[in-house]
């Protein structure tokens, strides 16, 4: 089984690079996390962002093959870390891949979304697409070493509680 990123933008800043490398790192042999980068379309120079949106889509989807496609969405369903673990432990136990698309600045064409099995919204605040990668590779971990009972993963304990902020 594989974990991948499939992202629109290539050359993100080495501070995002490191963040999503460091988590990508820890991840067991078993199951690791990969990063595959497409180009932006090439009508966002022209302003036509339907059409470079599409252009994208054919990059991202050819990309995520045949892989369990969950898209990152502003209007997806918010997730709890459980959540997240819940669902990576029953891809685990059944061998899929699983793709995590992020669009580029203008979002994701409606094939990605309907190609999408899950529709996932990491915040309602709007994150810029390249730190995206990084909280969900951190996301991923952190979900892996729930279901590992790996000490990481502290949420709802008593002593996070206590912790000053």
């Amino acid at each position: 089984m594989r974990l991948e990123i499939v992202a629109v933008g290539r050359r993100p800043p080495a501070w995002i690079t490191e963040g999503f490398e460091t988590f990508a790192a820890r991840m067991p042999r078993h199951l690791p996390l990969g990063l595959r980068e497409v180009n932006a379309g090439d009508a966002r120079r022209s302003g036509d962002v339907v059409r470079a949106r599409a252009q994208e889509a054919d990059h991202l989807l050819s990309a995520v093959g045949d892989a369990r496609l969950i898209a990152l969405e502003e209007t997806g369903k918010a997730w709890t870390t459980r959540d997240l673990a819940d669902y990576l432990g029953d891809a685990m136990q059944q061998g899929d891949d699983l793709a995590f698309v992020i669009g580029g600045a203008d979002g994701l064409d409606p094939r990605c979304l309907q190609a999408a099995e899950r529709r996932w919204s990491l915040s309602a605040l709007t994150l810029p697409h390249m730190l995206v990668r990084v909280v969900v590779a951190e996301q991923l971990y952190r979900a892996w070493t729930l279901l590992a009972g790996h000490p990481y993963h502290r949420g709802g304990s008593p002593d996070c509680a206590r912790r000053p902020l």
